[in-house]
């Protein structure tokens, strides 16, 4: 028996469902959703945050989130009885196998298979037109302003396969994330790609730091933003969007003898 009521706590398992034609199923989501664009499901929950009874009175089968940080949800949503999958997906492989067993709960596992086959080439693809420059470029991510939060796993993967090389190293936990200026300046990326987390990102503001002066990629005007329900989400809008979305950035670098 295939669920019939699913709660997405997060962006990326609505996304999946509407890909694989099974948004009829989709019985509440975040707020944060923005892919699809217009859709009329119930919101019951923020990242963080959940309207506990909302979900009760739906009565899921079941109920989908993402992350350690929603670990506080699970747990109360499984005190109510509730069935609830966490997925705790970070490199891109990871997602491809989340986006694998989402299609076989929900009985399209044909259609799961040919969606991450599609991603799979989308892959190829841009890693044979970047395996065409002539050298990697340096890159800085940043996904918070305050304080400095670089890349997590997914996103310098996605570097790497764009032609890249992340200035950082990068890991899963956003404590172990965090850089100074000091260190940003010395390492001189040719580009500096930014996703705040949802909040609107200020070019202007960054561009004028003490010290950014210095750095090759303000020199250049190589400063762009990246949009968190694209980049930010673990699941399809990176291989439909974000990957294609940085390739063309890093197209754009001058001296790159492409």
């Amino acid at each position: 028996m295939y669920p019939s009521k699913i709660i997405c706590l997060t962006e990326e398992t609505v996304e999946t469902l509407y890909l694989l034609g099974k948004e009829n199923l989709i019985a509440g989501v975040s707020e944060y959703v923005k892919r699809p664009a217009n859709h009329s499901h119930p919101i019951v929950t923020q990242f963080i945050k959940c309207d506990f009874d909302q979900i009760d009175s739906i009565s899921p089968d079941l109920v989908i989130g993402f992350s350690d940080l929603q670990k506080e949800i699970a747990k109360e949503l499984i005190g109510r009885g509730h069935n609830v999958w966490i997925t705790n997906q970070r490199s891109l492989e990871e997602i491809l196998q989340q986006i694998l067993l989402l299609s076989r709960i929900v009985g399209e596992e044909r259609q799961g298979e040919e969606l991450v086959l599609k991603f799979r080439k989308k892959i190829s693809d841009i890693q044979e037109r970047s395996g065409k420059f002539k050298r990697k470029i340096r890159v800085y991510f940043e996904e918070w302003d305050h304080p400095r939060l670089t890349t997590i796993q997914w996103v310098s993967e996605l570097i790497e396969i764009c032609g890249g090389e992340n200035i950082f190293s990068s890991h899963s936990f956003a404590k172990y994330r965090e850089v100074s200026d000091e260190e940003i300046i010395k390492r001189n990326p040719d580009i500096i790609l930014a996703s705040w987390c949802g909040k609107p990102f200020k070019k202007e503001k960054l561009v004028k730091r003490s010290g950014y002066e210095k750095i090759n990629a303000i020199i250049n005007d190589q400063v762009y933003e990246l949009p968190s329900e694209i980049i930010l989400q673990p699941g399809p809008a990176l291989f439909l969007e974000g990957i294609d979305i940085m390739f063309s950035y890093f197209e754009k670098i001058p001296n790159l003898d492409v």
